[in-house]
């Protein structure tokens, strides 16, 4: 693929130029006709499937992504065919019971969309996570301006190029640029911000949206532990650990960032995972076309220090990196320290640092003393073991037996808790989190029950007194 120019910066004159195109066409209320709606997920899925071979190739150019992962990418069409399918009864106002004291009535609540909305994607899965938050936004019935990563500039070319030939500007239009352009966003009032990224860029959102009250949804990241028990299918086990550890890199928000393991099988796990690398990857991972690269020096720079720095950390398999290939080799340390540098801050890398524990309560009370992670797994056949750490440990989400595949089932909500984000989408929560639910009572006049009036008498104050119970 040609390279690709990082574009202007676009001045905070412009992009309001933009952002006041989309509240003329939001005011115009075409948005909020269902069908209007629904006409442009249609418009979307099949925009994805004529740029399919597009994005595959505009992921590979950014983060040398084997084409199988590459069409990870191409997941946001399962959301867009949810949205299809459900949207016309998200959309309907729900009744809800009144009680005896506001007869005559009824009530709804009725879901309006925001408005303008905003989304800022992230780098390592550019397109899917571009484009699965927007479902949820023309879903609800928003305008949209999208900030693709300049980390990731094919696919952000890719993506702007989709919108352009796909929606007018005035109701959905792609950003690109860096950090000037996304500063310049910032200053925009939106009516919702919903960012996916780092936790520091996340302080920054949170900071520009409090000075307009716009309310955001934060996917963000953290620490996602992974917990093995003794008791457990050890092959299986591992090879869904890899699997999940390793795919784009480690380069995902809810890979496994460290594994807890039972002090037992410990050793038989760590020669089940040097085993399974080589079954993946071969003797040598960088001759591999399955697997990725880092997608930037920068970020290459960042992981390959947590190797150079691993104090007592013994290298199990990997620990090999070569900065002209953004290459570090699927890695696995044992004997890692709680206070090692590599357990200190989300890894994002492909690099999997192994700790033991004797009890499962030493185990739930490392991971509950530490920030709340994005996702959380525990292998286990024992149900029991299953319960009592997802009942004692909290995080965004959770997987028993598997890594990462929670992502894939579209009415689970995913999102994070505490510093791992805020809000969620996936499925109806997509359209919920760009939506306001609006509470609406309505009276009718031809009967007016007096309890209420001045002036007031006992009976009136003895009748309150059981309605309020």
């Amino acid at each position: 693929m040609e390279s690709v120019q990082t574009p202007s910066p676009h001045t905070p004159s412009s992009v309001g130029d933009r952002v006041r195109a989309q509240r003329a066409f939001f005011a115009t209320g075409k948005t909020k006709d269902v069908n209007f709606r629904l006409e442009q997920l249609k418009r979307l899925k099949h925009a994805i499937l004529d740029y399919r071979d597009r994005i595959v190739e505009a992921v590979g150019a950014d983060l040398r992504r084997p084409e199988f992962e590459a069409y990870f990418e191409i997941a946001s069409i399962a959301e867009v065919n949810t949205a299809i399918k459900h949207l016309k009864s998200w959309a309907k106002p729900k009744r809800v019971s009144t009680s005896l004291d506001q007869f005559p009535s009824r009530a709804r609540i009725h879901p309006e969309p925001l408005g303008v909305v905003l989304i800022v994607a992230p780098w390592n899965y550019p397109f899917q996570l571009t484009m699965s938050p927007l479902v949820g936004a023309i879903a609800a019935g928003n305008c949209a301006v999208l900030k693709p990563s300049e980390i990731a500039p094919h696919t952000a070319a890719v993506v702007s190029d989709l919108i352009r030939s796909t929606f007018p500007p005035e109701y959905v239009t792609a950003i690109e640029g860096g950090v000037e352009t996304s500063q310049s966003l910032l200053e925009q009032k939106f009516d919702k911000i919903f960012f996916t990224g780092g936790t520091r860029i996340g302080q920054i959102v949170m900071e520009a949206a409090a000075k307009h009250l716009t309310p955001v949804t934060l996917e963000l990241g953290g620490k996602s532990p992974c917990i093995v028990d003794a008791d457990v299918k050890l092959d299986v086990a591992v090879k869904r650990i890899v699997w999940g550890k390793f795919i784009n890199a480690g380069q995902t928000c809810v890979a496994p960032d460290y594994l807890l393991v039972d002090r037992r099988v410990k050793p038989q796990l760590l020669e089940a995972v040097r085993q399974q690398v080589r079954e993946f990857f071969g003797d040598d991972p960088a001759k591999s076309p399955d697997f990725c690269r880092m997608v930037s020096d920068r970020h290459f720079d960042r992981v390959a220090s947590l190797l150079d720095n691993r104090g007592n950390a013994e290298i199990v398999v990997g620990g090999q990196c070569d900065r002209s290939d953004r290459y570090i080799a699927p890695t696995v340390l044992d004997n890692v320290s709680w206070d090692d540098p590599v357990m200190q801050d989300e890894i994002f890398g492909p690099i999997l640092p192994v700790l033991e524990y004797d009890s499962l309560d030493d185990a739930i009370d490392r991971v509950a003393s530490r920030p709340k992670p994005l996702a959380l797994y525990v292998f286990s056949n024992n149900k029991p073991f299953q319960n009592r750490v997802l009942r004692e440990t909290s995080s965004g989400g959770a997987c028993v037996n598997d890594t990462v595949m929670h992502l894939a089932v579209s009415d689970l909500p995913f999102g994070g808790v505490g510093d791992s984000g805020m809000g969620s989408y996936h499925g109806k929560a997509s359209f919920d989190t760009f939506s306001h639910f609006k509470s609406v009572l309505n009276k009718g006049l031809w009967f007016d029950l007096n309890w209420r009036y001045a002036p007031y008498h006992q009976w009136q104050l003895s009748l309150l007194k059981r309605i309020i119970g």
